[in-house]
């Protein structure tokens, strides 16, 4: 028995280093095609890659602590805590009554609405998951009401929320900026135009299907009255955009002292304003936010981890060899990585996604030119569709909570609104200077560019 594992061992040490590179990925999908959790998955196959490079296993254990260690990644759970204490404390419900205010009765006006209350909430939360159960929880019931096919009315909510991981602040640039090593405001500023160009897709989109369904106008007339009275009420929770952002591109302080002051801003809003916020309220913010950040942190260590092994045995290098061969163009090689987010995305959570594959389709990219801050923004746009597939799509999973309809219904019913981001892939694909335009204009182009 001895002796077969001992020649076994050798044979697979002796496999060219592209074979040894599958066998890991092998073993990491197997393991979470078992049910596995997807951070001891990770582990599994990093464990399996130190084994082929005879490396001391206490290097993980290094690796993983290095992962968690860097001071930003501090902002994801407070920007989560912020965007919960806004929903709770009526932010949410008065960011809807503006946008419907605005859109006044058209035909699809409420699915209107629903796109852009999510486009102004997600000035706010940084999650897409969030942005969808704070608009959702509104819109959804009345859209409901008005005969909208719940179907359609969940999938509206969780389009429109992944737009949470687009606009600034978003705790998915965050990561990236951590793992890619780029200016997270820079990363902001690059958000914001693509932002809104994918808003007014999903509500062209949004108007299309309404207007096939026969789903006529049954909100409020439109006056500017109406607008003045619903921006008055909302005031406090439009200014928390300026405060946050303005606050980091007036250097009045860092994505990280912003995302602090995003919540103190919250709980006194949600509190002495508008007298919403309760301790219990409080308490269940915190819960949220616990459950969400520790996703993120046991996920972050690993995949460190198995980020260093793969530019150890040069994977980088070999994917690059590989789409190089089949093309040089920038804007076919975006595209060919952006379908492989999009079916990553199916699988993995979009902050995993984020954090493993950023190591191997990064230098790739830079190699040919391709602005760092650019491929940021493409991947984030990937890992919203990853919000809208399933099976993993959180998107999906608060719509289905809120609708009580089975995720398959949701899936079937979000679809135009997934060809509606692939739409936004291909023009900032084509046309990156729409993502680079602002970032440029502040802080001076890419040396690469």
């Amino acid at each position: 028995m001895f002796e077969f594992w001992g020649t076994f061992s050798d044979f697979l040490l002796d496999l060219p280093e592209v074979t040894q590179a599958i066998i890991i990925f092998l073993s990491m999908l197997l393991m979470i095609a078992l049910g596995i959790p997807i951070p001891i998955s990770v582990i599994i196959g990093t464990v399996v890659g130190y084994w082929f490079l005879d490396f001391p296993f206490v290097q993980i254990a290094l690796s993983m602590y290095t992962g968690i260690e860097p001071f930003p990644l501090i902002t994801v759970p407070l920007f989560v805590l912020a965007g919960s204490l806004m929903e709770q404390g009526g932010m949410a419900r008065r960011i809807v009554n503006l946008a419907e205010s605005l859109v006044g009765n058209y035909t699809g006006s409420l699915g209107l609405v629903a796109v852009l209350g999510c486009t102004f909430f997600a000035a706010l939360s940084g999650s897409g998951p969030a942005t969808t159960a704070a608009i959702g929880a509104v819109m959804i019931p009345s859209m409901v009401k008005q005969n909208y096919s719940p179907a359609f009315g969940g999938a509206i909510a969780a389009a429109g929320g992944a737009l949470g991981s687009l606009i600034p602040p978003s705790n998915l640039m965050i990561i990236y900026g951590i793992v890619a090593e780029q200016s997270i405001p820079r990363l902001f500023l690059a958000g914001f135009f693509p932002g809104l160009i994918a808003s007014g897709i999903l509500m062209l989109t949004t108007y299309i299907i309404a207007r096939k369904r026969g789903y006529v106008g049954a909100g409020r007339e439109f006056s500017w009255s109406d607008v003045w009275e619903s921006f008055w009420a909302g005031k406090w929770a439009l200014l928390a955009p300026f405060i946050i952002l303005g606050g980091i591109y007036s250097g009045i302080f860092t994505p990280t002292e912003a995302a602090s002051v995003a919540v103190v801003y919250a709980l006194i809003i949600g509190h002495f304003a508008y007298h919403e916020l309760d301790f219990g309220k409080l308490i269940y913010c915190l819960k949220i936010t616990a459950m969400i950040s520790g996703a993120v942190l046991i996920i972050v260590g690993p995949a460190k981890a198995f980020g260093e092994l793969m530019s150890l045995m040069e994977v980088p290098m070999m994917i690059g060899d590989a789409l190089t061969g089949v093309t040089e163009n920038p804007f076919i090689l975006l595209m060919i990585i952006a379908a492989i987010l999009i079916f990553t995305g199916m699988f993995l959570e979009s902050i995993a996604q984020i954090i493993l594959l950023t190591p191997l389709m990064l230098p790739i990219v830079i190699s040919l030119g391709i602005d760092p801050i650019v491929f940021g923004i493409i991947m984030v746009i990937s890992c919203e569709v990853g919000f809208l597939t399933p099976p993993v799509g959180a998107n999906l999973f608060v719509a289905a909570r809120i609708t009580n309809l089975g995720i398959d219904k949701i899936s079937i019913a979000v679809i135009p609104f997934v060809i509606a981001y692939v739409v936004v892939l291909i023009i900032i694909s084509a046309f990156p200077e729409i993502a680079t335009f602002l970032p440029d204009f502040f802080y001076g182009k890419f040396p690469g560019s």
